[in-house]
């Protein structure tokens, strides 16, 4: 694994659909420098608005502790922390954690599928477009469990399928052409957002991660579409 960060170093870093942890911490690693303005730019200026969706999903009120995971710079993270709710920040890429040092949220340094949490410690979990790049989602989603206090909330940011036919191909003939191109304009790593592409192609639609999602123990669970099904949230409950 060294020798092979050594040799992509000025080249540029992409994991494989096969996720092994620490290659898309590195890519993240790589991306971290310019994260937040490429994914303004390639989401058209809509993921503020996709943050705002996701806080309201969750519903925490002030004083409860919420846990956003794979949170990256921590931007969603502060949008989470708004109206008194704490909210601690939690990624395994080292370097998307420094490039977030500058927003005042509590940060640690922890893999979705083996959280540093006590357990039933939180009282609800927000995982924004990385559960898609975890090497066992469903070991994640028990971990998520694990973590949530009963009756907790759990919220699933994720890339989805348009529900609109016709718009659904152009999308996916942006996300592999375009995306790339506008990446390599904006990106620190573009070769990032090649993998990035290919892993929004293969992430199961929403009635699937539904499935999924009650399979691993969690109950009520719900989806709501945005932008046309580009982006679903995930809601569910973890039982008493």
């Amino acid at each position: 694994m060294a020798d092979r960060r050594d040799t992509q170093h000025t080249a540029g870093l992409r994991a494989d659909l096969d996720k092994r942890p620490a290659e898309v911490a590195a890519m993240f690693d790589r991306v971290a420098q310019r994260y937040d303005v490429t994914n303004t730019v390639l989401s058209g200026g809509l993921d503020a608005s996709w943050r705002r969706a996701t806080r309201q999903a969750l519903g925490a009120r002030p004083g409860q502790t919420v846990l956003d995971v794979a949170a990256g710079t921590a931007v969603s993270t502060v949008e989470l922390a708004s109206g008194g709710v704490r909210a601690i920040a939690c990624d395994f890429s080292q370097g998307m954690l420094r490039a977030g040092a500058a927003r005042a949220v509590p940060k640690v340094a922890g893999d979705a599928m083996a959280l540093p949490l006590a357990d039933a410690s939180v009282d609800g979990v927000v995982i924004s477009f990385g559960l898609r790049n975890v090497a066992d989602p469903d070991a994640a989603l028990r971990e998520f469990s694990r973590v949530t206090k009963p009756g907790g909330t759990l919220v699933v940011c994720e890339f989805s399928r348009p529900t609109w036919a016709p718009f659904r191909t152009v999308y996916l003939e942006y996300l592999m052409r375009a995306l790339p191109r506008i990446a390599r304009a904006v990106s620190s790593n573009p070769e990032a957002y090649v993998y990035l592409a290919e892993s929004i192609r293969a992430w199961p639609g929403q009635p699937d991660l539904a499935g999924r999602l009650q399979q691993a123990g969690w109950a009520d669970v719900a989806w709501q579409n945005l932008t046309g099904g580009i982006v679903a949230l995930h809601r569910a409950r973890r039982p008493a």
